[in-house]
């Protein structure tokens, strides 16, 4: 019963987020465009869809995402897993002694990216515009290791206690060097990708990850220090797709030099 009545709350509560943009798109259709919609009964069906669908999706946040981010994040902090058995507190936070928590923060940021279907979708797109010049597993594997590196370092900032703005101020500093040497094509590209990133799967583990940590390290505070790893989730993909795209050119420029020296070396 509880769960009925829990499911009927986030339901209304969805209807209420999601009405201001149906009003949105009827009022243009309607006032506007004045213009019938097309497929009305299918429009409807949809909306019906998203809704259970958002709210199915908020109470699997709440009952299992948000939770599980925490209690990996406990367990991975605890001292008894970091000290030894005999450990009963965390006595000197030293950021070697959470080896693991890296490990975890650079593999659930790699799955989660992979599975983000944002991501999914731009990449297949990127492959459909660019007549397959962009690769869509290669964009979605660039953005991945780049939102894994990004949350590690987060978790590594967590850890240590160090304030946020400089490692995002290192982090543009270093974007903006790139934009202006990377590939005009590959540039609006990139910035997207960090966007995607912080979408349905990734936020909320992420989110999770980052309060959990904060909430078990001494000294730390879930609201200054539990924030940000989403940041990190969303720059790091970019400095990722560019330097794919620079890696990428730089290897063509190489096999074009080598290929003319070949020939160079076969008329001679």
């Amino acid at each position: 019963m509880n769960l009925i009545v829990l499911f009927a709350d986030t339901l209304l509560s969805t209807l209420r987020d999601v009405l201001p943009l149906a009003f949105v798109l009827l009022g243009f259709q309607l006032l506007v465009l004045r213009q019938p919609i097309a497929n009305a009964w299918r429009v409807v069906r949809g909306f019906v869809y998203v809704l259970l669908g958002l709210a199915l999706f908020l109470m699997g946040l709440g009952k299992a995402i948000f939770p599980l981010g925490e209690v990996m994040a406990a367990q991975l902090t605890n001292p008894a897993f970091i000290y030894g058995a005999a450990a009963s507190s965390i006595t000197d936070v030293q950021w070697q002694h959470f080896g693991w928590v890296y490990v975890f923060a650079f593999a659930i940021g790699l799955a989660t990216t992979l599975a983000e279907p944002a991501l999914i979708a731009v990449g297949m797109k990127a492959e459909q515009v660019s007549g397959g010049a962009v690769s869509a597993w290669g964009l979605r594997l660039a953005v991945s290791l780049g939102v894994a590196i990004g949350v590690s370092i987060g978790c590594y900032r967590i850890v240590t206690g160090t304030d946020l703005w400089l490692y995002i101020m290192v982090v543009y500093v270093i974007v903006i060097a790139q934009t202006m040497r990377a590939p005009a094509m590959i540039i609006p590209l990139a910035y997207d990708s960090g966007g995607v990133t912080t979408s349905t799967v990734t936020v909320p583990l992420l989110a999770a990850l980052g309060l959990g940590l904060a909430e078990t390290i001494p000294g730390r505070s879930p609201l200054i220090d539990g924030f940000g790893l989403i940041a990190f989730a969303s720059v790091f993909p970019i400095m990722s797709v560019m330097g794919y795209a620079q890696m990428s050119r730089w290897l063509e420029l190489r096999r074009k030099r080598n290929q003319q020296q070949k020939e160079v070396n076969d008329a001679l």
